[in-house]
């Protein structure tokens, strides 16, 4: 039998400070889940040390482990799309599933309640191949009262993933993840200038009917602040108390 971790991002952790130390707080209190900061040991670490506050949220980041020494027969969860596809890529993890899939399943977990919310859902490229993770995210949305929409391209059809689709990726997803990153990725990561970028984004963005933008991605949030879109990340749903996405609920 395995060991079962938690991996934290840097990435979002980086861009949500406070929300990933309270999911953290969330996964302790669990118990029996081991939190790591990085699919990938050594990377960039005091680069996304440095992007942290100084102070309490930076020590306690430090204080983690920066990765783990993951085998097939772990089981991991992970906020980040692309930690997910590494690992079950170069790592050949069997039982890797999202957050979402282990909130969905704890019967003890107190939803926030958006008294019927209108939203619209933006899957993420990235999970297209992940029936798992896309029923998950519904269900939450469901349990905290959001009244969502679906757009034209959904789930298995998805094809945004913000603008890090029009510029290239850093090589380490296609050299860890071939599969993910080269193979299946034909039309992608073709370098684009900053304003094509925004010109993309804007134009994604025209296609949603509500104010509110839901997404379970940092890279498509971004994208959708880039196009002007009302974007929200489902972590700030579920766990509220800043205003990280600009918005406060």
């Amino acid at each position: 039998m395995g060991r079962c971790y938690y991996v934290a991002s840097c990435l979002f952790t980086a861009r949500f400070p406070e929300v990933s130390m309270r999911i953290q707080a969330y996964i302790r209190a669990k118990g029996g889940i081991e939190t790591v900061r990085c699919c990938i040991p050594k990377y960039r670490v005091r680069k996304y040390e440095e992007r942290l506050p100084e102070g309490g949220v930076r020590d306690a980041w430090k204080a983690l482990p920066q990765s783990a020494d993951f085998q097939p027969e772990d089981t991991v969860f992970s906020i980040c799309p692309n930690c997910i596809n590494i690992l079950a890529e170069w790592k050949k993890v069997e039982n890797i599933r999202s957050l979402w899939e282990l909130i969905d399943a704890d019967p003890d977990f107190a939803y926030p309640d958006y008294a019927g919310m209108r939203a619209t859902l933006q899957d993420c490229w990235r999970t297209r191949d992940r029936k798992e993770e896309q029923d998950a995210v519904r269900s939450l949305l469901r349990k905290m009262h959001i009244d969502f929409a679906e757009t034209e391209k959904n789930r298995e059809h998805a094809d945004f993933c913000g603008s890090t689709l029009f510029r290239e990726q850093p090589s380490k997803n296609s050299k860890l993840a071939p599969r993910h990153y080269v193979e299946q990725a034909e039309g992608k990561f073709h370098p684009h200038t900053e304003e094509e970028q925004l010109s993309l984004m804007q134009e994604h963005c025209r296609q949603y009917g509500t104010e509110t933008v839901v997404c379970y991605c940092h890279y498509c949030l971004e994208g959708l602040l880039q196009g002007g879109a009302g974007g929200v990340h489902l972590a700030s749903l579920l766990f509220p108390g800043g205003g990280e996405n600009g918005v406060r609920f």
